[in-house]
């Protein structure tokens, strides 16, 4: 088959959905197809192109055997609604009237959302192509910005919610990562057969306990310490003032450490509160190159997950829960729903009630005080990770069901 990812996201961007669209890409062309990426000039999560990128309207390029088409996006530091809908806008258009003509024939288009004005130009791509259309939904949008409170008008919510049901109604094959995203699109009346459950994986070869490094402990100052870290978005769907409360509380701990790694429009805000508090246990790190992640998670002692406390992230699977179980990293989970559940029944961690800094408190002294229970509870995460959520064995189900769409008559 020849397959088209068309995602606003893409390495080098390091983060959950740049991974996991470019790990499928990779295991895809390793089971024989043609795969092509079409997205936009790298600028994420800060808001500025990168320097190899600068200036250029289109660019074909190749990263690990993938060929990879970009096209023009508007890019913007600026955080408010207007600049961010631009920067959505901006690529939805240039993806279509330029990308289209620099991908070449394709037999599907799979479209990420969010963002979700992708999903039209993801359904006009595949008509201009005559190739079936594949909307992946990684987060319900409009559903998830307005609980966040980053969406209020009516008339954008009746817009929104209007593209939404259109993507799904036109898609010939709609995967999402989680039950509880499947589940919503499911009991909304849309054809439950096209309907699919695709997670999140994990490589198990590149996220293993093997990769810690004492030098990456020294660098990351907490040699003889219990270090806790958080690496990903620092974004307001984190709530991550958690942690801060956390550490204060455990300010006299002189061997627990706190360590954030990434970037996000909420670093700057916990930077404040890290003065505030004078949290000399807490330390940040800007965001690291994708191939330094498994030795940075694999040398930390536990890792803290947490999410705000909303309906809308019952259904949520982050992806990072399984790259720390996969390199036997104990988590104290503050997630409620479908991610809970898991840990339980992998016994992978300590799940706490989400924006509840005594609870997390409390489940940071117990690892701290049981090194034991460490080492069982991480053991226990690879495991259960190797058995459910390896990548290849992922991918084969993604594969059957393109091959199937793609066999299938319109």
């Amino acid at each position: 088959m020849k397959i088209l990812f068309l995602t606003q996201y893409c390495p080098p961007e390091v983060g959950a959905p740049q991974n996991r669209i470019f790990e499928f890409a990779k295991q895809l062309k390793g089971f024989g197809h043609e795969v092509t990426i079409l997205t936009a000039m790298p600028n994420y999560p800060k808001g500025r192109i990168f320097d190899n990128y600068k200036g250029k309207f289109t660019l074909k390029e190749e990263i690990d055997g993938i060929r990879i088409v970009r096209t023009w996006i508007y890019a913007t530091c600026n955080k408010g609604f207007v600049p961010r809908i631009l920067n959505y806008l901006s690529f939805t258009i240039s993806s279509v009237l330029f990308g289209t003509y620099l991908i070449g024939s394709q037999d599907v288009v799979i479209t990420e959302s969010p963002p979700l004005f992708l999903g039209y130009s993801g359904y006009l791509i595949s008509k201009f192509k005559n190739a079936k259309f594949v909307f992946n939904v990684s987060d319900l949008w409009p559903e998830s910005a307005i609980k966040l409170g980053m969406l209020h008008n009516k008339t954008l919510i009746s817009m929104s919610t209007w593209l939404e049901e259109f993507c799904y109604r036109k898609a010939d094959l709609i995967t999402g990562q989680t039950k509880g995203i499947v589940g919503n699109i499911s009991s909304r009346g849309f054809e439950k057969a096209k309907i699919h459950l695709i997670t999140n994986g994990v490589d198990c070869e590149l996220f293993k306990p093997e990769k810690r490094s004492e030098s990456i402990r020294k660098e990351f100052n907490v040699e003889g310490k219990f270090a806790l870290c958080y690496a990903g978005i620092h974004g307001l769907a984190q709530g991550l003032e958690v942690i801060m409360e956390a550490a204060r509380k455990l300010k006299e701990y002189k061997d627990i450490a706190f360590v954030f790694v990434g970037e996000g429009p909420e670093k700057g805000k916990l930077i404040s509160l890290k003065a505030k508090y004078g949290l000399d246990n807490v330390q940040f790190f800007p965001m690291q190159p994708k191939a330094r992640m498994p030795e940075i998670v694999a040398s930390m002692d536990a890792a803290i997950i947490p999410l705000k406390k909303l309906d809308l992230f019952k259904g949520a699977l982050p992806s990072k829960m399984f790259e720390t179980m996969a390199s036997g990293i104990p988590i104290v989970l503050s997630v409620e729903g479908e991610a809970e559940n898991m840990i339980k029944e992998a016994n992978s961690g300590i799940c706490v009630e989400p924006e509840n800094h005594d609870k997390l408190k409390e489940a940071i002294l117990k690892l701290y005080n049981d090194r034991n229970l460490c080492e069982s509870l991480g053991k226990n995460g690879r495991a259960f990770v190797q058995e459910n959520y390896s990548r290849k064995n992922i991918t084969k189900k993604l594969e059957g069901l393109l091959q199937k769409t793609v066999e299938t008559k319109s």
